[in-house]
Parts: structure tokens; C-alpha cells; sequence
């Protein structure tokens, strides 16, 4: 049965990125090869206890299970917010356990997660 609360929110990755670059957020937090995770134009190296998760999307795919991603909503400590967006499953786009390890240590604080539910 369909739920009528859940009719008009955003389902795909790209609706979400969309809404957060409307709010100013379209930059991402990545992690090189070096395993440092970086701000898009940046040099800073940050540390989980640097970030800080605000929101968290998971969507998957309809008909392939390779479809599967979350993205993260992360914001610094000096205010800067931006998103990590990866695969998950078998083909995450970090391979190895280090960027597991990284994202797990990063705090989570969901007093503004309203803000991001569209």
C-alpha cells in the first residue's frame, strides 16, 4: 500500500544533491590515495573528530543491487559543510578497510538533520 506522507520525497541521489546544492552545499569530502580525507579545493587533511555527520541517505537500486549508495551530509568544525557520496555493497568507490574506519569514527549529530529531510 502507498503511503501518502512518502509521495512527493525526493528518492534518487541526484534529486538530494540537487535540493543540498540549492541550500549551498555542493562540495565533497574525499579521501585520496594517501588515505587523507580532503574538502573539494582544499588542502586541509582532516580527521574524524573534525567532522561531523549531519544526515545520511541510503538509496538502492530498483532492479540492480550495484545501484546501492549513501551520501553523507558532513559539516567541519569550522562550518564548511559538504557530502561524501559512496557505493556500498561489493563495489564501494574507497576500496580497502580504511575509509570504513574513517567514516566510522566521524560523530554523528542529527540536531539538524530536519533541515535536510526533503
Amino acid at each position: 500500500m502507498e503511503n501518502p506522507e512518502n509521495i512527493d520525497r525526493m528518492t534518487t541521489l541526484s534529486q538530494v544533491m540537487n535540493k543540498l546544492n540549492e541550500r549551498g552545499i555542493h562540495r565533497e569530502f574525499r579521501m585520496n590515495e594517501s588515505c587523507e580525507m580532503k574538502l573539494e579545493n582544499s588542502e586541509k587533511n582532516y580527521q574524524p573528530n573534525e567532522l561531523i555527520i549531519l544526515k545520511t541517505y541510503r538509496f538502492e537500486g530498483d532492479s540492480n543491487p550495484d545501484d546501492n549508495a549513501v551520501l553523507y551530509v558532513i559539516k567541519d568544525t569550522a562550518g564548511n559543510r559538504g557530502m561524501i557520496i559512496d557505493s556500498y555493497g561489493a563495489d564501494s568507490n574507497y576500496p580497502g578497510e580504511d575509509f570504513d574506519k574513517f567514516l566510522r569514527e566521524i560523530p554523528i549529530d542529527d540536531s539538524e538533520e530536519e533541515e535536510y529531510n526533503f
